[in-house]
């Protein structure tokens, strides 16, 4: 479980998927359709209220590099993920039941949309954000869990 300190997230979404210009479009939305148990645990029992999130455009090409582009927050408690019990819903998993949810998610909300991305290249040379996860060699997980350290310097260096 979590403790109360302030936390931060990396979320990511395919840049031809869901963008920072759809969420600021809906402003909120629920974080569905994540099938990693890693991913769904720290929606599940990690993530709070309030929690900064910085949202991640991966597979963009040369138009749209790999990197942040903009800034949301969790704006509810985990909740059962929808699509798992949508049949015709390429998220639907025959093993979830309303009684026994499997998959659960929370809500974003929109905060921002940066002026520059801060892109996968450059935060992998940044030595102040060493040791990040979405910089390290395989690391595939949509929610990931970012150090206050790199998620104070990150603000700083966009806001």
């Amino acid at each position: 479980m979590r403790n109360n300190s302030k936390q931060y997230w990396l979320v990511k979404s395919e840049g031809d998927c869901y963008t920072i210009d759809d969420l600021k479009k809906d402003k909120k939305t629920s974080w569905t359709g994540i099938r990693n148990y890693q991913s769904r645990n720290f929606m599940r029992d990690s993530m709070s209220l309030g929690d900064t999130v910085f949202f991640y455009h991966s597979g963009g090409g040369d138009k749209n590099p790999t990197g942040i582009y903009g800034l949301a927050k969790v704006g509810s408690k985990a909740h059962p993920d929808e699509t798992q019990f949508q049949k015709n819903n390429e998220y639907f998993d025959t093993k979830a039941t309303k009684e026994k949810p499997i998959w659960f998610c929370v809500d974003i909300k929109y905060v921002k949309t940066f002026k520059q991305p801060i892109t996968l290249a450059h935060i992998k040379f940044d030595p102040k954000l060493d040791g990040i996860p979405v910089a390290q060699k395989g690391s595939r997980l949509s929610v990931q869990p970012i150090s206050v350290t790199h998620g104070e310097y990150l603000l700083k260096k966009l806001l």
